[in-house]
C-alpha cells in the first residue's frame, strides 16, 4: 500500500479499532486457484501475538478455504470510513482556485500465514464470539444457543474456521493532513453540512488535522 508518511498510521490501537468498528474485511489470497478475493466478518484477538490473530470462519462450499490452506501469506483489508472531497470546500480554493478533488478514507491492511481449522470447539467459540460482537447492545440480543442444538450443529458442519495470526499491520490515514487548516476546517464543515453529512469523516478530519 502507497503510504505517504503524512498519511501512514502506526498506531496498533488506533488500527485495532477500525478492525473492530469496520470487521467485514476482504479476504485476498493468490493459491492454486489463482487470485481469490472474499468479504468475511473477521474477530481481532489482540493478545494473540504483537499485532493480535484474526479469526473468521468461511462456508465449507467456498474453494477459498482450500486454496488458503498451506499459504505463506494471505491479505486481509479492512475498510473505514470513506469520503469525496470536493474543492469547493477549500479555502484555498477562493485564494488562489489551484485545488483539485480527492477521495478521504480510512484503511487497514493485515497480512499473516493463514491455518485451516475444522475442529468443533473452535468453530462453535468463533460463532459463540462473533455473534456476541454484533449482538451486544441490543434490547434483546439473540443468542446461538437460542437456536436448536441440533440445526446450530449443522450449521457447524457447514463451516470452517481461519485462523491468521498478523505478521505485518499497516494503517493509512487520508483525511486531509497535507492540506492547510482552513482548508481542513473546511472540509469538516463541508462533510457535516453535506446532503448525507458524515459525522464519522468528519470527526477524523478535525482529529487528525490536530496530529499534522
Amino acid at each position: 500500500m502507497y503510504e505517504p508518511p503524512h498519511f501512514r498510521c502506526d498506531d496498533l490501537e488506533a488500527q485495532a479499532a477500525l478492525i473492530r468498528a469496520c470487521p467485514l474485511g476482504l479476504l485476498v489470497s493468490a493459491g492454486a486457484g489463482g487470485l481469490m478475493a472474499n468479504p468475511v466478518p473477521f474477530l481481532l484477538d489482540r493478545e494473540a501475538g504483537e499485532a493480535g490473530t484474526l479469526r473468521a470462519h468461511l462456508a465449507r462450499a467456498n474453494p477459498h478455504w482450500r486454496d488458503l490452506d498451506g499459504l505463506a501469506e494471505c491479505l486481509v483489508v479492512f475498510q473505514g470510513p470513506d469520503r469525496y472531497v470536493t474543492p469547493s470546500w477549500y479555502a484555498t480554493k477562493r485564494e488562489t482556485g489551484k485545488v483539485v478533488p480527492t477521495w478521504n478514507y480510512a484503511t487497514v491492511q493485515a497480512r499473516g500465514r493463514p491455518r485451516v481449522i475444522e475442529d468443533e470447539a473452535w468453530l462453535r467459540r468463533q460463532i459463540d464470539d462473533l455473534t456476541r460482537m454484533r449482538e451486544a447492545g441490543r434490547d434483546a440480543p439473540w443468542s446461538v444457543a437460542d437456536a436448536p442444538p441440533a440445526f446450530t450443529a449443522a450449521q457447524i458442519r457447514g463451516i470452517v474456521g481461519i485462523e491468521i495470526p498478523i505478521a505485518r499491520l499497516t494503517g493509512k490515514w487520508k483525511v486531509s493532513q497535507n492540506r492547510s487548516e482552513a482548508d481542513r476546517a473546511g472540509v469538516a464543515a463541508g462533510l457535516r453540512r453535506d446532503a448525507g453529512g458524515d459525522d464519522a469523516m468528519a470527526d477524523l478530519v478535525d482529529r487528525m488535522g490536530q496530529r499534522a
